[in-house]
């Protein structure tokens, strides 16, 4: 019998190829409530449900009485001009990506699709990737209460998919909330890929049970 019933993706830096795109709208948007951004700020908010995102770039700029239309206003302009920029030009998958989510289909294991993206966006990706087909479920950012790394996001794929074994359970992702997700959640698979936004050093330090080069590699850690 498999080892593991489910495994839950994350996209941009696992399956989907970053993109220069992501930084570019976190900077213009914060640009749009006077806040200039460093590389480091972006770093730090990686892999996070990008609402919490801004509220956390904002939180320490802004007494708190006055951000929450704030953020708002902020997220809009970041949405807008990320949606403008998938809609026109090319989303890339990870070299792989296709063929782990085949893998997956033949040995009978479910595929969850997760995001800090909102829906209207993320079924963009899906959609220009063609993968309505292979994946099982789709979570995003705004399908649940709380985002990376909370849970939530793992939770959510296993209730919709009927799936109660969390130790039976893979999660998948490049960022620091990746993994923190996956060890909040409990389970039985939590694997950092190295293709995305933090590194080699960055990922040890978290709760894992494999770092692996790419999502590629993935059958080889689940076959074991």
């Amino acid at each position: 019998m498999k080892a593991v019933d489910l495994v839950v993706f994350d996209m941009v830096g696992t399956t989907v190829q970053s993109s220069p795109r992501i930084p570019e709208a976190f900077t213009r948007a914060l640009e749009t409530a006077g806040v200039q951004l460093t590389p480091e700020d972006i770093t730090s908010i990686r892999g996070k449900s990008k609402v919490a995102a801004i509220r956390e770039l904002l939180a320490d700029r802004f007494h708190a009485d006055d951000t929450e239309e704030l953020i708002r206003n902020t997220y809009a302009a970041f949405k807008s001009y990320l949606l403008d920029c998938y809609r026109d030009g090319p989303v890339q998958p990870i070299e792989g990506a296709s063929d782990v989510f085949t893998w997956c289909n033949e040995e009978a294991i479910g595929i969850a699709l997760t995001t800090g993206f909102d829906r209207d966006l993320a079924n963009l990706i899906v959609e220009k990737l063609r993968w309505g087909d292979l994946i099982d479920t789709l979570v995003c950012n705004d399908d649940v209460a709380a985002g990376r790394p909370a849970p939530d996001l793992i939770l959510t794929a296993m209730e919709r998919l009927g799936y109660v074994d969390v130790p039976r359970v893979a999660s998948v992702g490049d960022t620091l909330s990746d993994l923190q997700a996956g060890a909040n959640a409990g389970v039985g698979y939590n694997i950092g890929v190295l293709s995305g936004a933090h590194s080699r050093e960055q990922l040890q330090v978290q709760p894992h049970t494999a770092l692996i080069d790419s999502v590629a590699d993935l059958p080889g850690v689940l076959s074991e």
